[in-house]
């Protein structure tokens, strides 16, 4: 659902294309057919850029390590034809490319790494089946005796290549308690057990000596129990070996064209990159920088990588230093309004935008100050047909969005017309037609000046408090603490004052609050503390004991400047009234006769025709400016600032040119 009261601009990415000076054209080519990028000043290529392009160089190297691992599950020889998809591959980000091979490679690495282990399980287990098997001639013990840590004694077995063996022998022969030698292939086994003083002695000389200390399980079986036990686990895990082993290679064949894609399109970009390398280094290449909507990065990329040979894109979000250009995203039926807001000033890229609060009220004030049909037609049609003359290129897209803001505007103004039966005023009298109004209790209430400045006072009471409640939420957002406590007393204010003034001074009986004054000024009390507060925090103790005032009298010149939605409103209506009377009055004044129907008739007309031209076009002046007036003074200053950069991307505009023959 579309933003309804505030909306925010479009995140954008910060570009940076590197391409070399050879390509440079063809770039910006492509750059303004793609139409997306807002061109900024580029300096000239840093050594974070080059930075940049090395990293990228690197992720992709480990990123084909990967592939050439996972590649490797498969035998050799095995054939892959690449169709067409190695340019959609290619043309795609690194970033997803990286995510798809990480993801993919990672997990047949995690079960080719499971694979391995039960192997080297299985191996460890044969191995020391093969030491063990050799003792067992001799020894009948069992396995946490031959690894074993006392306060006294202490055991071990070590194996020694056999030309080595004797020289270490020799050596470790006055330390030993018991030693136990058996000889298996080409390795001597040695069941050892020495004092537990002497154990650093031993292991270190073992060390030394090229031999190694073999890892026994602390397991309480006999020789002859473990190697019954070892024979079934040794089958299990070559069992389980061989499914994950079987499973690996099928995975990876099954992704295998994927695979080999990705490897092939990693193999150019790295190619690519390391030409750009070289070119930076040499200084032979061409930087354009700017932002891109977010939205549109991954197609520029694709679109760039396609069309370019050799070019290096760099997008990231913005720092917070830095301000984006900002890009509107309204709904197309307010869309036209950002005409108005930019007037006031071009919301800054963190900032809201106001467009569609701004539209629903700018289309209201103008609607109820014109008002009549007929006038509302004719505007649509010098909207359509004479403001086109009038400027330099009716095709621009400001001049088209400020037409919609007319058509948009004079529709509602019709639409009021309709209801309240305003023809030209009362034109349709001199038809002997009483009204025309669809709606009695509307025309009632527009055509009595008290009523309607009634509502117009509602109307700027509700618009001036939406602006309050926005700027207590900026504030809110912000941690300008000055300013909640003034918009929390405004409303407390306005709650407690508003029903009193109804009550005391016109005589509007509020039965909820019938005997509650004392609440009431309670709550008006309250209300002034809290402003007086904030204006002492924000301003400082001399001119916040002064400035407060101004925020209390200007809730009350705010909304009382709305009665301007009456004063023309009504204006406009009896305008066109007068200028009615006054021509049926000089026709009434010709002599009855040929006089009167021919140069009656004439001053009738030039009479209508001059005065409603006239009152046309002082009151569309009029209700656009004063909307305007509303929406930028009495709304907008009290939350928005604005100052920001319009996105204007470097794009090819088309042209709709007449063809003289």
């Amino acid at each position: 659902m579309p933003p309804l009261i505030v909306n925010t601009s479009e995140p954008m990415s910060k570009v940076r294309v590197v391409t070399t000076r050879d390509y440079s054209t063809k770039t910006l080519k492509t750059l303004h057919a793609v139409g997306v990028l807002h061109v900024e000043e580029s300096e000239e290529l840093k050594p974070v850029d080059k930075a940049a392009i090395e990293q990228e160089r690197r992720e992709i190297g480990e990123l084909l390590t990967g592939i050439t691992d996972a590649l490797s599950y498969l035998p050799k020889g095995e054939k892959v034809a690449l169709g067409d998809d190695m340019e959609v591959v290619y043309a795609r980000p690194l970033e997803e490319i990286s995510g798809d091979v990480k993801l993919l490679c990672t997990k047949l690495g995690h079960m080719h790494q499971k694979a391995a282990r039960l192997d080297e399980d299985a191996g460890s287990l044969k191995e020391l089946g093969r030491y063990l098997g050799s003792l067992n001639r001799q020894v009948d013990v069992r396995l946490q005796d031959l690894s074993f840590s006392g306060s006294y004694l202490f055991s071990r077995v070590f194996v020694f290549p056999n030309e080595l063996f004797e020289t270490s022998y020799s050596k470790l022969k006055d330390y030993l308690l018991e030693g136990v030698v058996e000889t298996s292939e080409d390795e001597t086994v040695l069941y050892a057990v020495a004092k537990a003083e002497n154990r650093e002695t031993v292991e270190s000389t073992v060390n030394e000596s090229g031999g190694r200390v073999l890892s026994i399980p602390g397991e309480d079986l006999t020789l002859k129990e473990f190697f019954g036990v070892a024979e079934d686990r040794i089958h299990k895990l070559e069992e389980e070996s061989a499914k994950l082993h079987s499973e690996v290679e099928r995975e990876t064949r099954e992704n295998l064209e994927k695979l080999v894609l990705f490897r092939e399109a990693l193999s150019a970009e790295a190619e690519r990159l390391a030409v750009l390398a070289k070119a930076s280094e040499a200084k032979y290449v061409t930087l354009i920088e700017g932002w891109i909507p977010e939205s549109a990065v991954e197609d520029t990329v694709a679109g760039l990588k396609e069309d370019i040979g050799y070019v290096f894109v760099d997008a990231r979000n913005p720092e917070p230093a830095e301000e984006p250009p900002t890009k509107m995203r309204n709904a197309a039926a307010v869309r036209p309004f950002e005409v108005i807001v930019n007037l006031f000033g071009t919301p800054r890229y963190k900032e809201w935008d106001p467009t569609p609060i701004t539209a629903y009220f700018f289309a209201v004030f103008f609607g109820l100050m014109l008002g009549d049909v007929v006038y509302a037609a004719l505007l649509m049609l010098v909207a359509n047909r004479l403001l086109r003359r009038l400027v330099d290129d009716p095709e621009t897209e400001g001049f088209r969005l400020f037409q919609r803001i007319l058509y948009i505007s004079a529709g509602l103004a019709m639409v009021i017309g309709v209801l309240t039966g305003s023809y030209l005023g009362n034109f349709y009298e001199f038809f002997g037609i009483e009204s025309m109004a669809l709606a009695g209790a509307i025309q009632a209430l527009l055509s009595d000046p008290v009523s309607f400045i009634g509502i117009a006072l509602v109307i700027g009471l509700i618009h001036v408090n939406i602006a309050h409640v926005l700027a207590l939420v900026r504030g809110l957002k912000e941690g300008q603490k000055a300013v909640v406590p003034n918009k929390i007393g405004l409303f407390v204010l306005q709650l407690c004052a508003i029903p009193l003034i109804l009550q005391l001074i016109l005589g509007v009986s509020i039965p909820v609050l019938a005997g509650q004054t004392m609440l009431l000024l309670g709550g008006i009390a309250l209300g002034l503390v809290l402003i007086i507060v904030s204006s002492l925090m924000e301003r400082g103790p001399f001119l916040g004991s002064i400035f407060w005032l101004f925020d209390v009298t200007g809730i009350l010149g705010d909304v009382m400047s709305y009665a301007r939605l009456a004063g023309v409103g009504l204006a406009t209506y009896y305008l066109a009234y007068c200028f009615n009377l006054m021509a049926r009055l000089l026709y009434d004044m010709m002599p009855v006769g040929a006089v009167q129907a021919i140069l009656g008739t004439l001053i009738f007309v030039a009479i209508l025709l001059v005065g409603h031209v006239l009152n046309l076009a002082l009151s569309s002046i009029t209700c656009f400016v004063h909307s305007l007036r509303l929406c930028f003074v009495e709304f907008m200053f009290k939350f928005y600032e604005g100052g920001g950069k319009a996105y204007s991307p470097f794009r090819l505009r088309s042209r709709h040119a007449p063809v003289k023959v």
